[in-house]
């Protein structure tokens, strides 16, 4: 029963409430904009090289692996899996459309993040919970905000990330559906836990190592798979465009359809407007709020047009035609099979360890900010070390959980973040666009932006950017 209702609320979200405030929220700051997008792209990449301001600070690059550690996980290869096999080859469409107009929204809630950064004993951090206690003088949402975070990603992402993870070895001999799940579980669970007991320092340091690695191996990988079958491309990219725009079967079943998997599945991957790379983005030691804002939006377009879209030329162009059977792990192994032949388990067995992990990481940074946040202060060490506990007793028990409830849990709690979040950066945009003139405005007289608070006239009283 408690399946059934989460399932009945996670299709009620994506198939009326939450394509209408995610699609209305990234069109609007497209627009508003200017297409930053694309207008601002050559910039975006000059700003992530840029090192952090003070010596000891986290650099933009550092940040955006925090954040790109969270989406970049088993969401880019079980997810977009689930997606084609589930909702068809338009789906990867609907995806592409997500991941292009959210940049906007990503965008702006990190601006706001910096804007409203709070100072820190070991550097400065934030996220949607300040800047809407900040701005909006409104604790208690912020409050239920923080609340929606930790359940969305210390529970229900990474119970998901940990099935995903042990899912891989079903193709294996040894593979016991009733012991062996518990087994990796347990490892998973002992693995993270001696990670997460070192502190947020360690993980940043951590992801930021592990994310570029594993991100160019995947990425090669699937490019050479899909140049090998490169004559098979205008065919699927064809099909991809007629199956996203089939009113017969999209109206026919909305709840099963591409549409709906692709902004599932992409905003899982992505997370663009969720209120979740704010988190790290605060992080970030800049001279000015758009910078940060700039790298996230990158961090979107890494994920989705990038490392999905990968993924799914390289299953696509492989000959093997999706199945509901197939959804998840199996797909991607049977794609990979066909070329690499018995060496496909264990390059993704290998990959998904690697994504799955740092997956964790970056899910339980966000996690410790918002119990910062609730108690007005850093958690006491006990607190942290039962917290901790939990949470690797959490991995464990998600490895030998149901796959669809799985699935639905993770997408009806990050969808709770995404409704409180898209409202509330349409409330306070303007700060963000003030600050993004101001951006221009001084690139356009050759400087290297700096900003200050009285500069686009920011009444509230924040720790950073004064006179």
């Amino acid at each position: 029963m408690f399946a059934e209702i989460v399932g009945a609320i996670s299709a009620f979200m994506y198939s009326k409430l939450l394509i209408i405030m995610l699609l209305g929220t990234g069109l609007y700051y497209t627009i508003r904009t200017g297409f930053v997008q694309l207008r601002l792209f050559k910039e975006t990449i000059r700003v992530i090289l840029e090192k952090p301001v003070g010596e000891d600070g986290v650099s933009s690059f550092q940040a955006l692996m925090v954040s790109t550690a969270s989406r970049v996980g088993t969401g880019n290869i079980i997810g977009i899996s689930t997606a084609i096999c589930l909702g068809g080859y338009g789906a990867v469409f609907w995806m592409w459309v997500i991941a292009v107009v959210g940049g906007a929204s990503a965008f702006v809630e990190s601006t706001l993040a910096q804007i409203y950064k709070k100072r820190g004993a070991n550097g400065s951090y934030g996220g949607p919970a300040y800047y809407i206690e900040a701005a909006l003088h409104s604790r208690p949402l912020a409050v239920l905000f923080a609340i929606a975070l930790i359940v969305t990603y210390g529970v229900g992402f990474n119970m998901l990330c940990s099935y995903n993870l042990q899912s891989t070895f079903i193709v294996y001999d040894f593979y016991d559906p009733n012991t062996t799940s518990w087994i990796i579980g347990a490892i998973l669970a002992v693995l993270v836990g001696y990670c997460i007991f070192g502190g947020g320092r360690r993980i940043i340091k951590a992801t930021s190592t592990l994310v570029p690695v594993m991100g160019v191996i995947y990425i090669c990988v699937a490019l050479v798979l899909t140049l090998l079958n490169i004559d098979l491309l205008p065919g699927i990219i064809g099909q991809i465009f007629s199956e996203a725009f089939d009113a017969d079967k999209i109206f026919a079943g909305f709840a099963g359809s591409c549409v709906m998997y692709g902004i599932k599945r992409g905003l899982y991957s992505n997370e663009a407007g969720v209120g979740s790379a704010p988190n790290a983005a605060a992080a970030a030691d800049v001279s000015h709020p758009v910078k940060q804002g700039l790298v996230q939006m990158l961090s979107v377009f890494i994920d989705t047009l990038v490392i999905c879209s990968a993924t799914a030329f390289m299953c696509m162009c492989s000959g093997i035609a999706p199945t509901p059977e197939l959804a998840g792990a199996p797909y991607v192994q049977q794609a990979l099979a066909a070329a690499l032949g018995s060496t496909a388990e264990v390059f993704l067995t290998v990959s998904m360890v690697l994504f799955a992990f740092t997956t964790l990481l970056g899910n339980l940074y966000y996690v410790d900010n918002c119990f910062a946040y609730i108690m007005k202060h850093e958690p006491s060490q006990a607190f942290k070390r039962a917290y901790r506990v939990v949470a690797c007793a959490i991995i464990f028990i998600g490895a030998g959980s149901s796959m669809g409830l799985l699935w639905d849990l993770a997408d009806v709690t990050m969808g709770f973040m995404a409704i409180i979040n898209l409202p509330v950066i349409i409330i306070l945009g303007g700060p963000a666009m003030k600050a993004l003139e101001d951006y221009v405005a001084q690139i356009k007289l050759g400087k290297n932006p700096v900003f200050k608070a009285s500069s686009i006239g920011l009444k509230t009283k924040v720790d950073y950017w004064q006179d």
